[in-house]
């Protein structure tokens, strides 16, 4: 998969980011529900008649406000009706992308009709859980999304068990990018951005082309709170300033109010969230276009950003009651300070002003007004870099 030359552990840094980072379309909460539906669909003999789903606690939280793309409807019902009458089993987190205008119709009759149910786990100890039950008559089809917002761990038929993840590690197994993650520095993470083939890393590059159509987009002004088309809006009456602060912000801000107000476009997600992606992508864009990189500069630094961010989230749980927007922002931080100086210190400075910063945001539940949150954080990871230029940071002692 690798040059045989590369750095052992520069292959699973690699891997980390190409676990972590992924196209997602819709919020990937009730995406995860859509796909268990979806393939528990695919395995049940005869069309769905009913659904039956449960969820985690954090899961539900995240999934009540926000809209599912194409159907105009906000919500987990929506999702797992859309998911078992029309999504792609085999597509992951863009397993809605295929749905036709046919099957949201379908999806909506199968809600209105009350054959679509969705409760709390009870009891559930684990913080990303969804299981989806689908029935034609008698028969039935049953797929459980553990840890992960893809992770299936059971499929079941009335006919008996299909799959089942096995939890052991086979002896001599090597350990997960994550978990070689864990244990690196960002010295290490930067002498990794600095020296890696650009050939090795050209393939994030394709997060800055999906999140910035997704950008584009939200800036027609019909997508969630529209927060970006909003500043913009202001900047051409001259109620903000037209600069680089107030770009980075709006056309972060933009990809957001198109993500959560239900575009049909995938964001490039990060540690399983299309808002961390977003965040993380593209302060990073907006800083390498105003500086003329090439793209060999702004793969390096969406490569640090993206990584940095992947290594901050996993020290928490997969879906918590921080903000996790916050910390891709930390790692926007890393990205753009990489980019207008490239000091190890700066960068530094950079991501310790951000932990002072915007530590402890709420997560209220994935909304349009995520959009807001990842506002914020944007606005204050290019603030946390122009102190860093000027050798000032929060410190351990404050914050």
């Amino acid at each position: 998969m690798f040059d045989s030359t590369l750095n052992p552990l520069w292959q699973r840094y690699i891997l980390a980011v190409q676990e972590e980072v992924k196209p997602a379309l819709g919020c990937t909460e009730p995406i995860s529900l859509a796909l268990a539906a979806a393939v528990a669909a695919a395995e049940l003999e005869g069309p769905v008649e009913r659904v039956e789903a449960w969820v985690s606690p954090n899961l539900m939280k995240n999934g009540l406000g926000v809209t599912v793309p194409g159907t105009g409807m906000v919500g987990l019902p929506i999702a797992a009706a859309l998911g078992a009458l029309g999504g792609n089993a085999n597509a992951g987190l863009e397993v809605l992308k295929d749905a036709t205008a046919q099957a949201i119709a379908d999806a909506k009759a199968l809600l209105a009709a009350g054959k679509v149910s969705v409760k709390i786990q009870e009891p559930c100890n684990e913080i990303l859980f969804s299981r989806a039950k689908v029935w034609n008559g008698e028969k039935w089809a049953c797929v459980t999304i553990v840890g992960g917002h893809t992770n299936i761990v059971h499929i079941e038929t009335h006919n008996g068990v299909v799959f089942t993840q096995q939890a052991c590690v086979a002896e001599g197994e090597q350990e997960s990018p994550l978990t070689v993650l864990s244990r690196t520095t960002l010295a290490e993470i930067l002498k990794f951005v600095n020296e890696v083939p650009f050939a090795a890393i050209r393939f994030i590059l394709d997060s800055a082309k999906l999140n910035c159509a997704l950008s584009q987009e939200g800036l027609s002004g019909k997508w969630g709170l529209h927060i970006g088309a909003t500043l913009e809006k202001q900047c051409e009456r001259g109620l903000l300033a037209k600069d680089l602060s107030s770009s980075i912000v709006i056309r972060t801000s933009a990809a957001s109010d198109a993500r959560m107000g239900g575009a049909t476009l995938p964001a490039m997600s990060n540690s399983g969230s299309g808002n961390q992606g977003i965040t993380a992508t593209m302060p990073v864009v907006v800083v390498a276009e105003h500086f003329g990189a090439d793209d060999e500069r702004l793969a390096r630094a969406l490569m640090l950003s993206h990584l940095s961010a992947i290594y901050i989230h996993n020290q928490l749980p997969r879906l918590s009651a921080l903000c996790a927007a916050t910390t891709a922002a930390m790692g926007a931080a890393a990205g753009m300070a990489w980019l207008v100086d490239g000091r190890y210190e700066t960068i530094s400075m950079a991501i310790s002003s951000m932990i002072g910063d915007v530590s402890g945001m709420i997560c209220d539940g994935a909304s349009n007004s995520c959009a807001m949150k990842v506002s914020t954080s944007a606005s204050a990871a290019w603030k946390a870099v122009l102190m860093a230029l000027d050798d000032t940071a929060v410190t351990g002692n404050e914050g």
